[in-house]
Protein backbone atom coordinates (compact mmCIF):
# COMPACT_ATOMS: atom_id res chain seq x y z
CA UNK A 1 0.00 0.00 0.00
CA UNK A 2 2.73 2.16 1.26
CA UNK A 3 4.75 1.44 -1.84
CA UNK A 4 2.19 2.01 -4.71
CA UNK A 5 1.21 5.57 -3.46
CA UNK A 6 4.96 6.63 -3.12
CA UNK A 7 5.02 5.41 -6.68
CA UNK A 8 2.30 7.55 -7.24
CA UNK A 9 3.70 10.47 -6.05
CA UNK A 10 6.69 10.03 -7.45
CA UNK A 11 5.39 10.09 -10.57
CA UNK A 12 3.36 12.89 -9.68
CA UNK A 13 6.34 15.02 -8.59
CA UNK A 14 7.98 13.88 -12.46
CA UNK A 15 4.82 15.09 -14.06
CA UNK A 16 4.73 18.06 -12.56
CA UNK A 17 8.29 18.96 -12.91
CA UNK A 18 8.08 17.87 -16.39
CA UNK A 19 5.53 20.46 -16.94
CA UNK A 20 7.16 23.52 -15.29
CA UNK A 21 10.41 22.53 -17.04
CA UNK A 22 8.25 22.68 -20.35
CA UNK A 23 6.66 25.92 -19.29
CA UNK A 24 9.78 27.44 -18.97
CA UNK A 25 10.78 26.36 -22.50
CA UNK A 26 7.42 27.59 -23.54
CA UNK A 27 8.14 31.06 -21.52
CA UNK A 28 11.82 31.86 -22.29
CA UNK A 29 12.52 29.84 -25.20
CA UNK A 30 11.42 32.38 -28.01
CA UNK A 31 13.13 35.10 -26.25
CA UNK A 32 16.32 33.35 -25.27
CA UNK A 33 16.67 30.04 -27.74
CA UNK A 34 14.98 30.50 -31.12
CA UNK A 35 13.93 34.14 -31.29
CA UNK A 36 10.20 34.49 -31.98
CA UNK A 37 10.06 31.39 -34.26
CA UNK A 38 6.52 30.61 -34.47
CA UNK A 39 6.71 27.10 -35.62
CA UNK A 40 8.98 26.32 -32.60
CA UNK A 41 6.98 28.08 -30.12
CA UNK A 42 3.66 26.38 -31.08
CA UNK A 43 5.91 22.82 -30.09
CA UNK A 44 6.69 24.22 -27.03
CA UNK A 45 3.10 25.55 -26.26
CA UNK A 46 1.70 22.22 -27.13
CA UNK A 47 4.01 20.54 -25.30
CA UNK A 48 3.57 22.18 -22.01
CA UNK A 49 -0.31 21.96 -22.37
CA UNK A 50 0.49 17.72 -22.93
CA UNK A 51 2.31 17.36 -19.88
CA UNK A 52 -0.13 19.90 -17.76
CA UNK A 53 -2.77 17.38 -19.17
CA UNK A 54 -0.51 14.45 -18.08
CA UNK A 55 -0.04 15.95 -14.64
CA UNK A 56 -3.78 16.53 -13.90
CA UNK A 57 -4.23 12.49 -14.63
CA UNK A 58 -1.26 11.65 -12.32
CA UNK A 59 -2.45 13.90 -9.62
CA UNK A 60 -6.18 12.02 -10.21
CA UNK A 61 -4.23 8.67 -9.87
CA UNK A 62 -2.80 9.90 -6.85
CA UNK A 63 -6.22 11.15 -5.49
CA UNK A 64 -8.00 7.80 -6.33
CA UNK A 65 -5.25 6.13 -4.06
CA UNK A 66 -6.23 8.15 -1.50
CA UNK A 67 -9.25 6.39 1.46
CA UNK A 68 -12.26 8.50 2.16
CA UNK A 69 -11.10 10.92 4.68
CA UNK A 70 -7.88 11.89 2.69
CA UNK A 71 -9.75 12.61 -0.09
CA UNK A 72 -12.30 14.91 1.69
CA UNK A 73 -9.45 16.66 3.83
CA UNK A 74 -8.34 17.71 -0.27
CA UNK A 75 -11.51 18.39 -1.89
CA UNK A 76 -12.21 20.22 1.11
CA UNK A 77 -9.26 21.90 0.80
CA UNK A 78 -9.52 22.26 -3.33
CA UNK A 79 -12.76 23.70 -2.87
CA UNK A 80 -11.86 26.17 -0.67
CA UNK A 81 -8.82 27.33 -2.83
CA UNK A 82 -11.20 27.50 -5.67
CA UNK A 83 -13.61 29.63 -4.31
CA UNK A 84 -10.93 31.90 -2.96
CA UNK A 85 -8.89 32.09 -6.17
CA UNK A 86 -12.11 33.11 -8.05
CA UNK A 87 -12.92 35.75 -5.59
CA UNK A 88 -9.82 37.39 -5.02
CA UNK A 89 -8.80 36.50 -8.64
CA UNK A 90 -11.51 38.83 -10.11
CA UNK A 91 -10.90 41.47 -7.27
CA UNK A 92 -7.13 41.54 -8.33
CA UNK A 93 -8.32 41.75 -11.79
CA UNK A 94 -10.92 44.79 -11.24
CA UNK A 95 -8.35 46.68 -9.03
CA UNK A 96 -5.65 46.92 -11.89
CA UNK A 97 -8.79 47.67 -14.70
CA UNK A 98 -9.90 50.61 -12.64
CA UNK A 99 -6.41 51.54 -11.60
CA UNK A 100 -6.32 51.13 -7.98
CA UNK A 101 -3.11 49.17 -7.72
CA UNK A 102 -0.24 51.11 -9.39
CA UNK A 103 1.11 48.02 -10.98
CA UNK A 104 -0.17 45.41 -13.53
CA UNK A 105 -2.32 42.47 -12.32
CA UNK A 106 0.02 39.74 -12.93
CA UNK A 107 -1.07 35.92 -13.48
CA UNK A 108 2.15 34.61 -11.24
CA UNK A 109 0.69 36.45 -8.37
CA UNK A 110 -2.41 34.70 -8.51
CA UNK A 111 -0.64 30.97 -9.12
CA UNK A 112 1.23 31.87 -5.57
CA UNK A 113 -1.93 32.64 -3.82
CA UNK A 114 -3.34 28.58 -5.34
CA UNK A 115 0.06 27.48 -4.06
CA UNK A 116 0.12 29.48 -0.75
CA UNK A 117 -3.91 28.75 0.06
CA UNK A 118 -4.02 25.12 -0.73
CA UNK A 119 -1.20 24.48 1.38
CA UNK A 120 -3.19 26.58 4.15
CA UNK A 121 -6.12 24.86 3.85
CA UNK A 122 -4.36 21.66 3.60
CA UNK A 123 -3.14 21.78 6.90
CA UNK A 124 -5.98 22.93 8.51
CA UNK A 125 -8.39 20.77 7.45
CA UNK A 126 -5.46 17.81 8.47
CA UNK A 127 -5.20 19.40 11.76
CA UNK A 128 -9.18 19.32 12.17
CA UNK A 129 -10.03 16.13 10.94
CA UNK A 130 -6.94 14.08 12.03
Amino acid sequence: MKEERRKHLINLGLWTWSWVVTLAIATFGPIFIWEDHKALTTLAIITNLSNGVLMILANRKLFNHYDELERKIHLESLALTLGLTIIVGLTYSLLDQTNLIPFDAEIGVLVGFVGVTYMITLLVNRKRYL
